[in-house]
């Protein structure tokens, strides 16, 4: 599974816009649904930049069979103690089919089975909301589900350095981008039991590269979250991603950013805030900011939840707040990637302990 993955990886670096044609699209009726996330390759330009905030990261290192793998990660170094927030931008994504009956929309608007939007629900999730973690049996914080995570990737320092967050603001949710799927590149089909819209991720990711060039107040110091409903995105004719990260900008200023869909589906791939977890834990620790290659490591790049999604349930866990169960997918410590066992609690290789057989990067990274 995860070489398949890196292999779209080096395409995706090949590749640019001009690679959208319909017959990437036409290809999807005979290749099998495949759930997978992704990440682009940055698009960073070597030209001057305006004076900006960057967003805050710190560098790190370890070494595995005598190489050393250096990493920059979101935040503080965790031996300092110290807290860090980053301003969170939520941009509900709704995408418009025309078909032979008329036009089919997927909107983060649509009422889940608490009453309330999926969009709401992932203002209310986690994610964003505090709640009691523990990990391996030892109590990691009452924290979002992204903090507990990294707080238990470096316990090993979090433990005397109990101060050290990094916390998600609550979300500013921006005008919705509202964008009509062209037959060339997308369309409305059954994928792990849901009917979904489909879009092909190179056009997608275009579309939302000139919204946020158009919305100033989204700076490099923020992460813009675009959510998107029962979509999966395509990439050279295969579906089904659920989510990716990427950046864009310059090297002096990279924006980071993420997408990521709600599946309103119980069981199905990408469900409720599932992939949204995903892509968050990998922004955590692979935001494509300094190193523009990514965050490497002995078995690719330092991706800390591929290596669960192809687990039952998708390495997802339920976890229930206010009323509503949702799902959020385990992540691998840096032990998994060759770092020292003492690093992260209990000597741990995943935050939900869920290794089922991993070895060290036996899925790749």
């Amino acid at each position: 599974m995860k070489q398949r993955v890196s292999v779209l990886r080096v395409l995706a670096a090949l590749c640019v816009i001009p690679c959208i044609t319909g017959a990437a699209i036409a290809q999807e009726d005979t290749m099998p649904a495949h759930p997978r996330y992704v990440r682009l390759q940055p698009q960073l330009q070597k030209t001057a930049a305006p004076p900006a905030t960057p967003l805050t990261t710190w560098n790190g290192s370890f070494s595995y069979l005598g190489t050393t793998y250096n990493y920059n990660m979101v935040g503080t170094d965790p031996s300092t103690g110290t807290s860090t927030t980053v301003q969170v931008f939520a941009i509900p994504v709704v995408l418009s089919y025309k078909t032979s009956t008329g036009t089919v929309t997927f909107s983060p608007g649509a009422k889940q089975s608490n009453g309330l939007s999926a969009g709401q629900n992932i203002l209310n999730s986690p994610l964003f909301q505090k709640m009691d973690f523990t990990s391996g049996g030892t109590h990691v914080g009452v924290t979002q589900y992204i903090d507990a995570y990294q707080r238990a990737n470096f316990w090993g320092q979090v433990s005397s350095h109990t101060g050290y967050h990094v916390l998600l603001s609550k979300p500013t949710v921006l005008p919705a981008l509202v964008l009509t799927v062209p037959a060339s590149v997308g369309r409305v089909a059954t994928e792990f039991g849901v009917r979904v819209g489909l879009a092909d991720i190179f056009w997608f990711d275009a579309q939302i590269q000139n919204y946020m060039k158009n919305h100033t107040q989204i700076v490099p110091n923020s992460l813009p979250l675009f959510v998107t409903y029962n979509v999966y995105l395509t990439q050279f004719g295969g579906c089904c991603i659920g989510g990716y990260h990427s950046s864009f900008g310059t090297l002096a200023a990279p924006q980071a950013y993420a997408q990521a869909s709600y599946i309103g589906t119980s069981g199905a791939f990408a469900q409720d805030v599932s992939a949204l977890s995903h892509e968050l834990g990998e922004w955590m620790d692979d935001p494509l900011v300094v190193n523009v290659n990514g965050n490497t490591v002995s078995c690719g790049i330092l991706e800390n939840g591929d290596p669960e999604e192809g687990f039952a349930n998708y390495g997802g866990f339920p976890y229930t707040l206010n009323g509503f169960t949702y799902n959020l997918q385990d992540l691998v410590f840096l032990p998994y990637f060759g770092a020292p066992a003492s690093t992260s609690v209990n000597n741990s290789l995943t935050f939900q302990g869920n290794p089922f057989g991993l070895g060290i990067c036996s899925n790749g990274g």
